[in-house]
Protein backbone atom coordinates (compact mmCIF):
# COMPACT_ATOMS: atom_id res chain seq x y z
CA UNK A 1 0.00 0.00 0.00
CA UNK A 2 3.00 2.30 0.10
CA UNK A 3 3.46 5.29 2.39
CA UNK A 4 0.73 5.13 5.07
CA UNK A 5 0.46 8.94 5.03
CA UNK A 6 -0.30 8.90 1.31
CA UNK A 7 -1.59 5.41 0.66
CA UNK A 8 -4.12 6.27 -2.07
CA UNK A 9 -1.49 7.50 -4.48
CA UNK A 10 -1.76 11.30 -4.41
CA UNK A 11 1.15 12.56 -6.47
CA UNK A 12 0.20 15.92 -7.95
CA UNK A 13 -2.31 18.31 -6.44
CA UNK A 14 -3.51 21.87 -6.79
CA UNK A 15 -5.03 24.02 -4.04
CA UNK A 16 -7.68 26.37 -5.43
CA UNK A 17 -8.06 29.16 -2.92
CA UNK A 18 -11.06 31.50 -2.84
CA UNK A 19 -10.07 34.76 -1.17
CA UNK A 20 -13.73 35.81 -1.14
CA UNK A 21 -14.84 32.95 1.11
CA UNK A 22 -15.52 33.75 4.78
CA UNK A 23 -13.70 32.83 7.97
CA UNK A 24 -10.08 32.85 9.30
CA UNK A 25 -8.94 35.56 6.88
CA UNK A 26 -6.00 36.74 8.96
CA UNK A 27 -4.76 33.15 9.15
CA UNK A 28 -5.29 32.16 5.54
CA UNK A 29 -1.82 32.62 4.07
CA UNK A 30 -0.24 30.84 7.00
CA UNK A 31 -2.79 28.00 6.76
CA UNK A 32 -2.21 27.60 3.02
CA UNK A 33 1.58 27.58 3.32
CA UNK A 34 1.29 24.96 6.06
CA UNK A 35 -0.93 22.88 3.78
CA UNK A 36 1.61 23.06 0.96
CA UNK A 37 4.41 21.98 3.31
CA UNK A 38 2.41 19.02 4.63
CA UNK A 39 1.74 17.86 1.08
CA UNK A 40 5.37 18.37 0.04
CA UNK A 41 6.61 16.41 3.06
CA UNK A 42 4.29 13.57 1.99
CA UNK A 43 5.86 13.50 -1.48
CA UNK A 44 3.07 15.38 -3.26
CA UNK A 45 3.87 17.98 -5.91
CA UNK A 46 1.46 20.75 -4.89
CA UNK A 47 0.76 24.27 -6.09
CA UNK A 48 -1.51 27.08 -4.92
CA UNK A 49 -3.80 29.00 -7.30
CA UNK A 50 -5.81 32.05 -6.26
CA UNK A 51 -9.17 32.05 -8.06
CA UNK A 52 -10.60 35.36 -9.21
CA UNK A 53 -14.26 34.41 -9.64
CA UNK A 54 -16.69 31.49 -9.68
CA UNK A 55 -16.05 30.89 -13.38
CA UNK A 56 -12.30 31.09 -12.82
CA UNK A 57 -12.46 28.42 -10.09
CA UNK A 58 -14.23 26.10 -12.54
CA UNK A 59 -11.72 26.83 -15.30
CA UNK A 60 -8.73 26.37 -12.97
CA UNK A 61 -10.06 22.96 -11.91
CA UNK A 62 -10.31 21.91 -15.57
CA UNK A 63 -6.83 23.25 -16.27
CA UNK A 64 -5.37 21.33 -13.32
CA UNK A 65 -6.90 18.09 -14.60
CA UNK A 66 -5.47 18.68 -18.09
CA UNK A 67 -2.05 19.29 -16.49
CA UNK A 68 -2.12 15.90 -14.80
CA UNK A 69 -3.25 16.65 -11.26
CA UNK A 70 -4.78 13.63 -9.55
CA UNK A 71 -6.25 15.72 -6.71
CA UNK A 72 -7.90 19.16 -6.65
CA UNK A 73 -8.37 20.80 -3.25
CA UNK A 74 -11.16 23.34 -2.83
CA UNK A 75 -9.96 25.84 -0.19
CA UNK A 76 -13.03 27.74 0.99
CA UNK A 77 -16.65 27.04 1.84
CA UNK A 78 -19.53 25.28 0.13
CA UNK A 79 -19.68 27.94 -2.59
CA UNK A 80 -16.01 27.37 -3.45
CA UNK A 81 -16.56 23.60 -3.55
CA UNK A 82 -19.55 24.18 -5.80
CA UNK A 83 -17.51 26.26 -8.26
CA UNK A 84 -14.61 23.79 -8.36
CA UNK A 85 -17.03 20.90 -8.75
CA UNK A 86 -18.30 22.25 -12.07
CA UNK A 87 -14.88 21.57 -13.57
CA UNK A 88 -14.54 18.09 -12.04
CA UNK A 89 -17.91 16.35 -12.46
CA UNK A 90 -17.60 13.18 -14.52
CA UNK A 91 -13.80 12.90 -14.16
CA UNK A 92 -11.80 10.43 -12.04
CA UNK A 93 -9.72 13.16 -10.33
CA UNK A 94 -10.22 13.33 -6.56
CA UNK A 95 -11.78 16.31 -4.78
CA UNK A 96 -10.20 17.26 -1.47
CA UNK A 97 -11.63 19.88 0.88
CA UNK A 98 -9.83 22.40 3.07
CA UNK A 99 -12.63 24.16 5.00
CA UNK A 100 -12.24 27.95 5.04
CA UNK A 101 -15.81 29.09 4.51
CA UNK A 102 -18.74 30.49 6.43
CA UNK A 103 -20.84 27.38 6.98
CA UNK A 104 -18.74 24.44 5.68
CA UNK A 105 -21.78 22.16 5.52
CA UNK A 106 -20.14 19.49 3.33
CA UNK A 107 -17.07 19.41 5.58
CA UNK A 108 -19.34 18.90 8.60
CA UNK A 109 -21.16 16.07 6.86
CA UNK A 110 -17.87 14.35 5.98
CA UNK A 111 -16.69 14.97 9.56
CA UNK A 112 -13.56 16.66 8.28
CA UNK A 113 -11.34 18.58 10.69
CA UNK A 114 -12.15 22.28 10.40
CA UNK A 115 -8.55 23.27 11.08
CA UNK A 116 -6.91 23.49 7.62
CA UNK A 117 -3.67 21.66 8.44
CA UNK A 118 -5.57 18.81 10.02
CA UNK A 119 -7.90 18.68 7.02
CA UNK A 120 -4.90 18.22 4.71
CA UNK A 121 -3.52 15.42 6.89
CA UNK A 122 -6.96 13.79 6.84
CA UNK A 123 -6.97 13.99 3.03
CA UNK A 124 -3.61 12.23 2.84
CA UNK A 125 -5.00 9.42 4.97
CA UNK A 126 -8.43 9.38 3.31
CA UNK A 127 -10.24 6.86 1.17
CA UNK A 128 -11.17 8.00 -2.36
CA UNK A 129 -14.83 7.15 -2.95
CA UNK A 130 -17.06 7.48 -5.99
CA UNK A 131 -20.36 9.19 -5.22
CA UNK A 132 -23.41 10.45 -7.07
CA UNK A 133 -23.88 14.16 -7.66
CA UNK A 134 -27.01 16.21 -7.77
CA UNK A 135 -27.63 18.13 -10.98
CA UNK A 136 -29.94 21.09 -11.51
CA UNK A 137 -30.92 22.46 -14.90
CA UNK A 138 -32.45 25.89 -14.50
CA UNK A 139 -33.27 29.07 -16.37
CA UNK A 140 -30.31 31.38 -15.84
CA UNK A 141 -30.52 35.11 -15.39
CA UNK A 142 -29.64 35.68 -19.06
CA UNK A 143 -32.70 33.50 -19.92
CA UNK A 144 -30.54 30.64 -21.24
CA UNK A 145 -30.74 27.31 -19.41
CA UNK A 146 -27.71 26.38 -17.32
CA UNK A 147 -26.62 23.13 -15.68
CA UNK A 148 -24.98 23.03 -12.24
CA UNK A 149 -23.82 20.05 -10.18
CA UNK A 150 -24.18 20.09 -6.39
CA UNK A 151 -23.13 18.16 -3.30
CA UNK A 152 -25.19 19.77 -0.50
CA UNK A 153 -28.66 20.84 -1.63
CA UNK A 154 -30.82 22.70 -4.11
CA UNK A 155 -33.51 25.01 -2.79
CA UNK A 156 -36.48 26.50 -4.63
CA UNK A 157 -38.66 29.18 -3.04
CA UNK A 158 -38.10 31.11 0.17
CA UNK A 159 -34.74 29.42 0.72
CA UNK A 160 -33.40 30.67 -2.62
CA UNK A 161 -35.04 34.08 -2.19
CA UNK A 162 -32.86 34.52 0.89
CA UNK A 163 -29.70 34.19 -1.21
CA UNK A 164 -31.14 36.57 -3.80
CA UNK A 165 -31.74 39.23 -1.17
CA UNK A 166 -28.55 38.71 0.82
CA UNK A 167 -25.97 41.35 -0.04
CA UNK A 168 -22.55 39.78 -0.66
CA UNK A 169 -20.74 42.54 1.23
CA UNK A 170 -22.96 42.02 4.27
CA UNK A 171 -22.25 38.29 4.17
CA UNK A 172 -18.50 38.89 4.10
CA UNK A 173 -18.65 41.28 7.07
CA UNK A 174 -21.07 39.36 9.25
CA UNK A 175 -20.85 35.73 8.09
CA UNK A 176 -23.67 33.50 9.26
CA UNK A 177 -25.16 36.36 11.30
CA UNK A 178 -26.16 37.94 7.99
CA UNK A 179 -28.05 34.82 6.99
CA UNK A 180 -29.89 34.64 10.30
CA UNK A 181 -30.82 38.33 10.27
CA UNK A 182 -32.09 38.22 6.70
CA UNK A 183 -33.93 34.96 7.30
CA UNK A 184 -35.72 36.53 10.27
CA UNK A 185 -36.73 39.51 8.13
CA UNK A 186 -38.00 37.26 5.33
CA UNK A 187 -39.91 35.22 7.88
CA UNK A 188 -42.24 38.17 8.40
CA UNK A 189 -42.13 39.89 5.01
CA UNK A 190 -41.71 37.51 2.08
CA UNK A 191 -44.78 36.32 0.21
CA UNK A 192 -44.70 32.55 -0.14
CA UNK A 193 -45.36 32.06 -3.84
CA UNK A 194 -46.82 28.71 -4.83
CA UNK A 195 -45.37 26.62 -7.66
CA UNK A 196 -45.72 23.04 -8.91
CA UNK A 197 -43.31 20.22 -8.04
CA UNK A 198 -43.47 16.93 -9.97
CA UNK A 199 -41.31 13.96 -9.05
CA UNK A 200 -40.61 10.36 -9.89
CA UNK A 201 -38.08 7.55 -9.53
CA UNK A 202 -36.58 5.90 -6.48
CA UNK A 203 -38.90 5.02 -3.62
CA UNK A 204 -41.48 7.64 -4.51
CA UNK A 205 -42.82 6.10 -7.69
CA UNK A 206 -43.43 8.39 -10.67
CA UNK A 207 -45.84 10.92 -12.03
CA UNK A 208 -46.81 12.61 -8.77
CA UNK A 209 -47.10 16.37 -8.47
CA UNK A 210 -48.29 18.91 -5.97
CA UNK A 211 -48.41 22.65 -5.33
CA UNK A 212 -45.66 23.79 -2.95
CA UNK A 213 -44.19 26.95 -1.47
CA UNK A 214 -40.71 25.48 -0.91
CA UNK A 215 -38.74 22.53 -2.26
CA UNK A 216 -35.39 21.29 -0.99
CA UNK A 217 -33.45 18.48 -2.69
CA UNK A 218 -30.80 17.43 -0.18
CA UNK A 219 -27.72 15.19 -0.47
CA UNK A 220 -26.07 15.46 2.96
CA UNK A 221 -27.14 14.32 6.40
CA UNK A 222 -25.41 16.81 8.71
CA UNK A 223 -25.26 20.55 7.95
CA UNK A 224 -23.31 21.36 11.12
CA UNK A 225 -23.90 24.39 13.32
CA UNK A 226 -27.22 24.73 15.09
CA UNK A 227 -29.19 23.25 12.18
CA UNK A 228 -27.93 19.76 11.62
CA UNK A 229 -30.33 17.21 10.17
CA UNK A 230 -32.52 19.22 7.83
CA UNK A 231 -33.63 16.24 5.74
CA UNK A 232 -33.43 12.94 7.67
CA UNK A 233 -32.54 10.11 5.30
CA UNK A 234 -30.28 12.19 3.04
CA UNK A 235 -26.83 10.71 2.41
CA UNK A 236 -23.95 11.04 -0.02
CA UNK A 237 -23.84 7.25 0.03
CA UNK A 238 -27.26 7.04 -1.66
CA UNK A 239 -27.98 7.38 -5.37
CA UNK A 240 -31.01 9.61 -4.93
CA UNK A 241 -32.22 12.90 -3.49
CA UNK A 242 -33.94 13.45 -0.16
CA UNK A 243 -36.67 15.88 -1.08
CA UNK A 244 -38.50 18.17 1.34
CA UNK A 245 -41.83 19.38 -0.09
CA UNK A 246 -43.63 22.18 1.75
CA UNK A 247 -47.19 22.52 0.56
CA UNK A 248 -48.16 24.86 3.37
CA UNK A 249 -47.93 28.65 3.48
CA UNK A 250 -48.31 28.60 7.26
CA UNK A 251 -45.20 30.22 8.71
CA UNK A 252 -45.60 28.36 11.99
CA UNK A 253 -45.30 25.06 10.11
CA UNK A 254 -41.97 26.20 8.70
CA UNK A 255 -40.82 27.14 12.18
CA UNK A 256 -41.94 23.78 13.53
CA UNK A 257 -40.04 21.93 10.81
CA UNK A 258 -36.82 23.88 11.49
CA UNK A 259 -37.26 23.30 15.23
CA UNK A 260 -37.66 19.59 14.48
CA UNK A 261 -34.22 19.63 12.85
CA UNK A 262 -32.66 21.66 15.66
CA UNK A 263 -33.85 19.19 18.28
CA UNK A 264 -33.31 16.05 16.20
CA UNK A 265 -36.94 15.03 16.56
CA UNK A 266 -39.09 13.00 14.18
CA UNK A 267 -42.28 15.05 14.51
CA UNK A 268 -44.78 14.89 11.68
CA UNK A 269 -45.31 18.46 10.48
CA UNK A 270 -48.59 19.16 8.64
CA UNK A 271 -47.98 20.37 5.09
CA UNK A 272 -44.37 19.07 4.95
CA UNK A 273 -43.57 15.79 3.18
CA UNK A 274 -40.21 14.00 2.80
CA UNK A 275 -39.59 11.63 -0.09
CA UNK A 276 -36.70 9.90 -1.84
CA UNK A 277 -36.57 10.55 -5.55
CA UNK A 278 -34.15 10.51 -8.47
CA UNK A 279 -35.75 13.53 -10.11
CA UNK A 280 -37.86 16.58 -9.23
CA UNK A 281 -39.16 19.15 -11.70
CA UNK A 282 -40.44 22.54 -10.55
CA UNK A 283 -42.36 25.05 -12.65
CA UNK A 284 -44.76 27.91 -12.16
CA UNK A 285 -47.89 26.05 -13.23
CA UNK A 286 -50.99 28.02 -14.18
CA UNK A 287 -53.14 30.20 -11.99
CA UNK A 288 -55.91 31.80 -14.06
CA UNK A 289 -57.30 33.55 -10.99
CA UNK A 290 -54.08 35.39 -10.14
CA UNK A 291 -54.80 39.12 -9.83
CA UNK A 292 -51.15 40.20 -10.02
CA UNK A 293 -48.31 39.29 -12.40
CA UNK A 294 -46.47 36.25 -11.11
CA UNK A 295 -43.24 37.08 -9.27
CA UNK A 296 -40.06 35.13 -9.96
CA UNK A 297 -39.31 32.01 -7.93
CA UNK A 298 -35.57 31.64 -7.37
CA UNK A 299 -33.34 28.57 -7.32
CA UNK A 300 -30.13 28.09 -5.32
CA UNK A 301 -27.56 25.29 -5.37
CA UNK A 302 -25.10 24.79 -2.49
CA UNK A 303 -25.97 28.28 -1.28
CA UNK A 304 -25.26 29.91 -4.65
CA UNK A 305 -28.08 31.61 -6.54
CA UNK A 306 -28.28 29.97 -9.99
CA UNK A 307 -31.53 31.13 -11.63
CA UNK A 308 -35.30 30.97 -11.65
CA UNK A 309 -37.99 28.46 -12.56
CA UNK A 310 -38.45 26.24 -14.45
CA UNK A 311 -35.89 23.87 -12.93
CA UNK A 312 -35.24 20.15 -13.00
CA UNK A 313 -33.20 18.47 -10.27
CA UNK A 314 -31.83 14.97 -10.85
CA UNK A 315 -29.16 12.54 -9.69
CA UNK A 316 -26.05 11.55 -11.65
CA UNK A 317 -24.57 8.27 -10.42
CA UNK A 318 -20.83 7.56 -10.22
CA UNK A 319 -20.04 11.20 -10.97
CA UNK A 320 -17.31 12.31 -8.54
CA UNK A 321 -14.33 10.95 -6.62
CA UNK A 322 -14.20 12.54 -3.17
CA UNK A 323 -11.68 12.05 -0.38
CA UNK A 324 -13.57 10.72 2.65
CA UNK A 325 -12.06 10.14 6.08
CA UNK A 326 -11.56 6.44 6.75
CA UNK A 327 -14.06 6.45 9.60
CA UNK A 328 -16.82 7.12 7.03
CA UNK A 329 -15.73 4.26 4.79
CA UNK A 330 -15.22 1.45 7.33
Amino acid sequence: MGDPLNFHGMRKAVLLYNARSGGRRSQRQSDLQSALKILSDAGVEASLVLTQSSADATEQARKAILEGCDTVFACGGDGTIHDVLQGMAGTRVALGIIPMGTANALAHDLRLPLEPSEAVRAALDAEPRRIALGRVQVRGFDQDFVTRYFTVAVGVGVDAHLFYKLNAGTKQRLGMAAYYAKAWHLWFSHRMDRFVAEWGGGESGSGRNTGVTEMLAVRIRNFGGVLRELAPGASLERDDLRVVLCSTSNRLSYLLYVTRGLLGRQWKVPGVELIHSERVRCDYGSDPDAAEPRSKVYVEADGELVGTLPAEVSIVCDALTILMPKKLTD
